[in-house]
Parts: C-alpha cells; structure tokens; sequence
C-alpha cells in the first residue's frame, strides 16, 4: 500500500463532515423537542446541559493544546537530532580531511591540516583530546632534524607549528581567563624526537615521554602537571628547564633520563629524580634533595668521549643533598 492509498481522499472528509452536521442538527431537534416547552425545570436542564457543552468544549480544547504542544516537541526534537547529524558529519568530514593533510608530502598542505584540525578542537571540546592524540602521533613519527635537506628543514617548521598549537592552547593565562584554553589535556611523546619543544606555563593533566629525545632545548618552565609527569629513558641534549615546574606527585618519574646538556630546575621544585642521569660539566641546579654522585653514565650516552677523546664524565643523580662543587 502506498502512501498516497493511506492518506484520506477528499470525498471522505465530504462525507464526515457531512456526517457531523447531519448529528448535529438531530442533537438540536432532539432538544428543541424534548427540553423546549418554556418551563422553569426545562430552562434547568438546559442551563446545565449548555454548562455541560462548555466544560466538554473547553476539555477538548485544552486537549488539542497538549496535543499540538506535543507535535511541537517531536518537530522540535527532530530539527535538533538532524542539526545534530549534520553537525557530526561535517566534523567528520573536516577531521578526516585535515588527517589526509598531515599525510601530505607537501609542507603547506601539512599546515594547513594542522590548523584545521586546531579550530576543530577549538570548537568542539568533547572531540579536543582525540585530535590532541593526533598532535601527538604525528609528533611521534621518525624524524632526523640533522638531516640536511629541504624537505627536513620543512618537516621541522612543520613540527614546530604542532608545538605551538599545543603550547598556546595548554596555558590557562595568568588567571585562568585564556578562552583558547583547552582544560584536562593528556600528552604522550613516547619515542618522539622533539626539536626545541617549549610549554612553559602550561597546564596538563599527564604527559608521557617514554624514551623521548629532546633536542637543543626542552622548557617546561612554570608549567603544571595535575596528575603526572613521566620521563622515564629520555635524553635531553640541551638545556632542560624545569625551574618552577608543579609536579602532581602521582607518576612523576625521571628513571634512566640522561641530562646531557645544562639542567635547571631550581630549589623550588619538587620532583623524583632517581635512576637519572647528568654530565659534569654543564650548569645544573637540581630540586631540594637531590644532587650528582660520581658514576658511569647509563648505556654509554653520558661521558662518551668527544672527537679529541677528552669526554666528561657522567654522574648519576642520587638522594642526597647537593655537596658544593657537583
């Protein structure tokens, strides 16, 4: 049956119409007839029957109000799930489209991926840590900056667009009135090679650089990790700056980090530095606790010789307080 069988032809409602009326007309008959002899109990039932019609007729009223608030409602209710679904699919279709862009063998295609995906996450914060993870990811795939081609060196303004986005999105401002700021963000460099990484004054839920290489620079000065921080196999080749980094004390770890450049995190930071460990001849300033007791490096990647064979030594960080000269 199709939809034009089901719906009600024209004679029909001719028909019930006329229906209607025909009952009508015997209902006034039928009263005229019955109630209207001019008597003082007739007057009386009629007064009640009228009182009678206009309860029925305000019921039917109120309920053809309830009715079509509900109508109301479902159309209501639609217009927001299709607004909804279209919604998702342009998410979906920008999302997919900016993950194609970070697959590009051209850098200007790779920017522009990147910043679509920013504004994606800007504006639609339950989606945000996914496309965070794809910063990540993206971060995390082999990179050699010493390479000295083109295309590296472009890779490497690429990355550094990438760190940007996440350094300008992760800090709160001052007192916490930054509207770009993205609240309760996890990181996860594991076996990133990251160049010149910079997220001063940040706020993270967790970071994770399981193994990571920083180079020439790693600064988290200022920067607060709400749940926890773990560094554990990492290698800073320059300077590692943790000076007034907030450390929440859950997993904060520094297990097997090799500091082979300056390593500053002042007096005022709290944080585990066990099993780390740091060259001899660079500026350092360690936390409250801890400081340099003379060792072999870990795996040979602190003291290893220089070309003129006058390498520095390593020393390995221990619990003890800090001694003058170390």
């Amino acid at each position: 049956m199709t939809n034009r069988s089901r719906a009600l032809r024209t004679s029909t409602i001719l028909w019930w119409g006329a229906g209607l009326i025909a009952v009508a007309a015997a209902a006034a008959l039928l009263l005229l007839t019955t109630l209207g002899g001019g008597s003082p109990q007739d007057t009386a039932r009629l007064d009640a029957l009228r009182t009678a019609a206009n309860v029925v007729v305000g019921t039917g009223g109120a309920a053809a109000l309830l009715l079509a608030a509900r109508r109301q409602r479902a159309t209501e209710l639609d217009l927001e799930q299709k607004d909804h679904d279209a919604t998702q699919r342009r998410f979906t279709d920008t999302y997919s489209k900016a993950a194609d862009q970070l697959g590009s063998d051209k850098a200007p295609v790779r920017f522009a991926g990147l910043y679509a995906l920013e504004r994606l996450a800007q504006e639609h914060p339950e989606p945000r840590q996914t496309i965070v993870n794809l910063f990540c990811a993206y971060l995390r795939m082999p990179f050699d900056p010493e390479d000295a081609a083109t295309e590296t060196h472009q890779e490497v303004e690429v990355r550094a667009a990438a760190q940007r986005i996440l350094c300008l999105h992760l800090r709160p401002g001052r007192t916490d009135d930054n509207p770009a700021f993205w609240p309760d963000v996890d990181l996860d460099f594991s076996g990133a090679r990251l160049v010149r990484l910079s997220l001063t004054h940040c706020r993270l839920r967790s970071i994770a650089c399981y193994g990571t290489t920083f180079v020439e620079l790693a600064e988290f000065r200022g920067t607060e990790f709400t749940s926890k921080a773990e560094f554990p196999q990492s290698r800073f080749l320059g300077l590692a700056d943790f000076r007034g980094a907030v450390f929440g004390g859950i997993g904060d770890t520094f297990t097997g980090a090799a500091f082979e450049g300056p390593s500053l995190f002042g007096d005022r930071v709290m944080a585990r530095l066990g099993g780390a460990t740091t060259r001899t001849d660079v500026d350092r300033s360690w936390p409250p606790g801890w400081g340099g007791k003379a060792g072999r490096g870990v795996g040979g990647a602190l003291g290893r010789p220089s070309p003129r064979g006058t390498g520095a030594p390593a020393a390995r960080l221990s619990g003890q307080r800090r001694r003058s000269g170390v």
